[in-house]
């Protein structure tokens, strides 16, 4: 994620920011670049960028409850943008609690959209293209027909989530209960759209062998692998060789957890870049624990690079937190086995987005 300036008045502006709060100008993202921009009202409804004043575009139909800040360009005939094309199912907003939980899911939402765009991955709506196709159900428990419980999960592109998620406190007590170091919003879709990458990148794509020969062999029996995980807990060695506890239950689910890893560094380092970071800690003699954060990860620089700045930031942070009394930032270790995964999807990805250019 990067930075973004009101194009009108200079002020630092955010990702998520509707309105400047210097100028009061009202903001809107923009995919064709990437940017925020600060725009000017039409008397027909539509906005024009102030720093392209000869394009006019339209608020995505999100907008109008507030969980939406993307542009549509007027002569394209979607009420929605990129992003909430996506959506299949949207929970009954006639409930406030539904409606208030959905905002927070559509901003975790066009974060990861941000980052597949980031990537130059491919993103074709089930709308559009519905046997190959990416697909949001976001669901509530007390809106299914049978009154059954909601299981987050990926199932040929199609993705459900359980609003509930988007309780603080309903997931940190799953969190807990799970013993999971980290459990976010976004980690979920992160976590969620790595299985639909794995049919798009691996499977579609015949990189099975090389898969097979990091992460293992994915025909094992996914239901008994999950029910064996449930009941014995991962294998005493795992912090040498998976990211998570969860990742060892099964290869897609090791995929998944690695994939989700891999969009966490690229996005955080982006924004240590927006920042100009530098580590250089003023005690030790490890050269590795220094790095300047000035670069952009997109650029096509090697994942070596990328690890080689990672690793210090993730030092500083947890150093951070510790001095405010919370937990590490940053829960995890990257042992080698790890690094040669990330390396895999930073390979695959990199093939991605030339396929998808």
């Amino acid at each position: 994620m990067r930075l973004f300036e009101c194009q009108n008045c200079g002020q630092l502006v955010y990702f998520e920011n509707s309105h400047c709060l210097r100028c009061g100008h009202t903001l809107g993202f923009r995919v064709e670049d990437m940017e925020l921009h600060a725009l000017t009202p039409d008397d027909d409804g539509t906005w024009h960028p102030v720093a392209d004043p000869d394009r006019s575009y339209r608020f995505c139909a999100n907008a109008a409850h507030d969980a939406c800040n993307w542009l549509v360009p007027t002569e394209e005939p979607e009420t929605l943008c990129i992003a909430c094309r996506l959506n299949r199912t949207i929970p009954d907003l006639d409930n406030p609690e539904n409606l208030a939980l959905w905002q927070k899911i559509e901003i975790a939402k066009r974060r990861l959209v941000f980052s597949l765009l980031r990537c130059g991955l491919p993103i074709v709506a089930k709308v559009d293209d519905k046997p190959q196709g990416l697909a949001f159900d976001f669901l509530a428990d007390d809106g299914t027909p049978d009154g059954t419980k909601v299981t987050t999960g990926h199932a040929d592109g199609l993705i459900t989530l359980n609003v509930a998620e988007a309780d603080d406190a309903h997931r940190e007590k799953h969190r807990l209960e799970m013993g999971e170091p980290y459990r976010t919003l976004l980690g979920h879709f992160r976590h969620e759209v790595g299985h639909y990458y794995w049919d798009v990148l691996v499977r579609d794509r015949n990189h099975l062998d090389a898969y097979r020969a990091l992460f293992g062999d994915e025909r094992a029996d996914y239901g008994e692998a999950l029910q064996n995980h449930y009941q014995n807990g991962p294998p005493a060695n795992w912090p040498d060789h998976f990211v998570s506890s969860y990742a060892t239950a099964h290869p897609w689910e090791d995929w998944a957890e690695t994939w989700a890893h891999y969009l966490h560094i690229m996005d955080t380092l982006e924004m240590a870049g927006a920042f100009n970071l530098r580590v250089r800690p003023d005690a030790g003699t490890d050269k590795d624990l220094s790095a300047r954060l000035d670069f952009d990860p997109y650029d096509g620089r090697p994942f070596d690079d990328l690890i080689a700045g990672w690793l210090p930031l993730t030092y500083a942070v947890n150093s951070l937190n510790r001095s405010m009394g919370q937990p590490d930032l940053y829960p995890f270790v990257l042992p080698p086995d790890v690094i040669e995964k990330l390396r895999f999807v930073h390979d695959l990805i990199s093939r991605g987005a030339d396929k998808a250019d």
